[in-house]
């Protein structure tokens, strides 16, 4: 049980180095809210709504994206090859030093 680093680059540029608790568990969206950045979640995490979609910047290995965030992904916008949902990333201890940066807001 310990505390890791995620670092988000918010849709201005900036750096936020945000200390997640791996023994809540939280995942990226969740995370972001508690630091009250820009991510809507409007669907609570279920992978429905891709209001948390966000970009992998590091080389993080991640578990194999679901049938439901593939699914939800093909119907956002600004989708590009290392998009995912926060909201199906865990905080866990193997994420530790990710960097993620927020995609735009669908208009």
């Amino acid at each position: 049980m310990a505390d890791i680093t995620v670092t988000i680059i918010d849709r201005e540029g900036l750096v936020h180095e945000l200390i997640g608790p791996t023994d809540m568990n939280m995942n990226i969206m969740e995370l972001c809210k508690a630091y009250e950045l820009p991510v809507k979640g409007e669907c609570g995490g279920m992978a429905m709504c891709a209001t948390c979609q966000c970009y992998l910047e590091s080389e993080t290995e991640l578990e194999e994206q679901s049938d439901a965030e593939l699914d939800m992904l093909d119907q956002a916008f600004y989708v590009k090859g290392n998009s995912r949902l926060g909201c199906q990333i865990p905080i866990t201890e193997e994420i530790d030093g990710i960097v993620l940066r927020l995609a735009p807001e669908a208009e």
